[in-house]
């Protein structure tokens, strides 16, 4: 980032955010969101959205991405960065890949946990055999819908950083806790904030 966008963006980041995210990803939040962004003028300071999450639901993560794009394309002369407080689990960093890297801030204390898309479920096959092979292939097509959207997101996330896809993805697997200074260090964001 250039030195004049250092400038620009360090006062917003020290003051209250323009949109501050606190909680589950859920309906609640992405509505909170839309609304601040629907609200927001187009001048030349930078909007902050500021978020605390253990995480929450991905699609609502993807509709929140969907918001800051479209707010993106409509205020023309404004920033729109993230700064990261304490924990971004989960759905949270699947909203971070909103935003290109040098848009990305998080504070000292932060640390992002990075995992693989989730499933929990039970499947019961009875009756004919022939009856159960749709059953299965729908299974198959979610899970395979499912590990699409989560490599688009992760490819969107690591844009411009250090960090290779194959790495990610076998980090996620087990759960990738990721402190603030080596997010920065990976160019996962652009500053740490040492408030």
């Amino acid at each position: 980032m250039a030195r004049d966008d250092r400038k620009q963006v360090a006062p917003a980041l020290t003051a209250p955010a323009d949109i501050s995210l606190v909680g589950t990803v859920d309906e609640a939040m992405a509505c909170k969101l839309r609304d601040g962004l629907a609200d927001a003028e187009d001048t030349d300071t930078p909007i902050v959205i500021d978020m605390t999450t253990l995480g929450g639901d991905p699609e609502m993560a993807r509709r929140m991405i969907v918001e800051v794009d479209a707010a993106r394309e409509r205020l023309k002369r404004r920033r729109i960065v993230f700064l990261g407080k304490t924990v971004v689990y989960s759905a949270g960093v699947t909203f971070i890949a909103a935003f290109p890297r040098e848009d990305r801030y998080l504070n000292s204390d932060a640390t992002l946990l990075i995992h693989c898309r989730q499933l929990s479920q039970t499947m019961q096959l009875e009756g004919p055999i022939r009856t159960s092979i749709p059953m299965l292939r729908a299974m198959i097509h979610q899970l395979e819908t499912g590990v699409e959207l989560e490599e688009a997101n992760f490819k969107r996330l690591i844009e411009g950083s250090n960090v290779e896809m194959e790495d990610l993805l076998e980090k996620a697997l087990y759960n990738w806790y990721v402190p603030a200074d080596e997010a920065c260090e990976l160019g996962l964001v652009a500053e740490v904030l040492k408030l």
